[in-house]
């Protein structure tokens, strides 16, 4: 188990804080003032956050950090907790894993996935690896997501090492 997992999950932060603390703003970062997302072509600011952003909108960092603990519980907790019925009961590093999944790649994604099956099943260890699958995009598959789907990189935790060193 890696010590910087083991210390996040020692922190004490619930859910959500650890997700975003861990893993949600060190892989996507967080932009104070609304920029245009030339990919999404939509407005965006803080944490990846589109609702209702115009352009020259500024938010200070305690308010990009509730908007995405916000959106984080009630966009992507909430249904996970209805495809997963027995999430609150996984272990909180597979969780936050699945939560941060969710948070990159959508919820019904990760809802219809192996990882999803396997969670329900109990097979936690193998919903960890299958998480791990997320990694493409356009069919191809990108470093920055294998880095974030596994074990991270010098300075950001990986969803599959917070999300194995919870497991007994």
């Amino acid at each position: 188990m890696s010590k910087r997992a083991k210390a996040a999950l020692a922190s004490g932060l619930g859910l959500v804080a650890l997700t975003a603390t861990y893993l949600t703003v060190p892989w996507e970062g967080t932009e104070n003032t609304a920029y245009w997302d030339r990919l999404g072509r939509v407005w965006t600011v803080c944490t990846g956050e589109t609702k209702g952003v115009k352009k020259g909108d500024t938010y200070t960092d305690k308010e990009c950090a509730a908007m995405l603990y916000e959106t984080l519980e009630k966009d992507y907790r909430r249904p996970l907790q209805k495809c997963v019925s027995s999430y609150d009961a996984l272990p909180l590093s597979l969780q936050a894993a699945m939560l941060d999944a969710a948070y990159n790649v959508g919820t019904g994604a990760i809802c219809r996935s192996t990882a999803a099956k396997r969670a329900r099943d109990r097979q936690y260890a193998g919903a960890c690896k299958a998480l791990t699958w997320f990694n493409k995009a356009g069919g191809k598959r990108i470093r920055g997501l294998v880095l974030r789907r596994e074990h991270g990189d010098r300075l950001r935790m990986g969803e599959y090492e917070l999300c194995m060193a919870g497991l007994k």
